[in-house]
């Protein structure tokens, strides 16, 4: 199995946090390498320009897409990394609660929340400054698992343990203290994502799930798109003999089949996607094909 394939089965088995941090980092280093190579061609482009968010209302026109853009967009090495470490933290403590697809909607409404805010605040202040990254989504996943269970331990390098709460308040402290510093708008969004993953989580425990509109908009455009199978028409013979049982090896090779896949399964959820061997993740590769 070569490093594609092998990335191919890691996202595919990933779920949705390793898939979300699959979109980051390939949002980040393939368009960086491409236009740097038309940069050596002397071919100028800034294509940050078109996934940035605006703080002028008035480019929402032209570039609608950029609400939601921004948010699988950076603007540095440290941005992007700073950003993963903490996406790959609150988003696996959150699957511990609840659901990818709760996970993916929450993610996404943040991002489109903290945009708007973002926007407003600005445009009130008159200032024009783009804006790129996955903090404010990132931040509404950390503070919805905090609600939800603020007294969770968790166990950090150095510091030892400390309860998740104090992780939150701390990020939360750090963003309201620069407010006022150069990157005013980013710390605004953060506290914009902070606030809807409260609102999350309380309109959750009240019964209303804000995900379901992100779920059934992806799960209309997929079905839209997703070509229907066409079956001709076919004349049907009546069969009066009958039927012939499939043969005990057939059930015997597919029930071993199955049991192989669900111990390796197993073995990814207790020791990680790593600890499997190179025949165990060949065998996954061609069943998922």
């Amino acid at each position: 199995m070569n490093i594609i394939d092998d990335l191919k089965l890691q996202y595919k088995m990933g779920g949705i946090v390793t898939q979300l941090l699959f979109w980051n980092v390939a949002l980040f280093v393939l368009p960086w390498l491409f236009f740097a190579l038309l940069s050596v061609l002397s071919v100028h482009i800034d294509y940050v320009q078109y996934v940035s968010l605006s703080s002028n209302p008035l480019d929402l026109l032209w570039k609608p897409w950029s609400l939601l853009s921004y948010a699988f967009f950076h603007s540095g090495i440290m941005h992007i990394v700073f950003n993963m470490i903490v996406l790959n933290f609150s988003g696996r403590l959150f699957l511990t609660f609840f659901t990818s697809k709760q996970l993916l909607g929450l993610y996404l409404l943040s991002a489109i929340f903290a945009g708007i805010c973002y926007i407003l605040v600005f445009y009130v202040l008159n200032i024009n400054a783009p804006m790129v990254g996955a903090s404010a989504a990132i931040m509404g996943i950390l503070v919805a698992v905090t609600t939800y269970y603020p007294l969770m331990s968790v166990q950090l390098l150095i510091i030892g343990n400390v309860k998740l709460w104090h992780i939150t308040a701390v990020i939360i402290i750090i963003d309201l203290m620069q407010l006022r510093s150069e990157n005013m708008g980013g710390h605004i969004s953060h506290l914009s994502g902070a606030l809807f993953g409260f609102i999350f989580i309380k309109l959750l425990q009240n019964g209303t799930d804000l995900s379901t509109v992100v779920s059934r908009s992806l799960d209309f455009f997929t079905n839209l798109f997703r070509k229907k199978p066409t079956t001709p028409f076919k004349k049907v013979h009546k069969n009066y003999r009958k039927p012939v049982e499939k043969t005990a090896s057939k059930i015997i090779e597919k029930d071993k089949a199955q049991q192989q896949i669900d111990e390796i399964l197993d073995k990814i959820s207790q020791s990680g996607y790593d600890s499997l061997t190179k025949e165990e993740k060949e065998f996954l590769f061609k069943v998922g094909k």
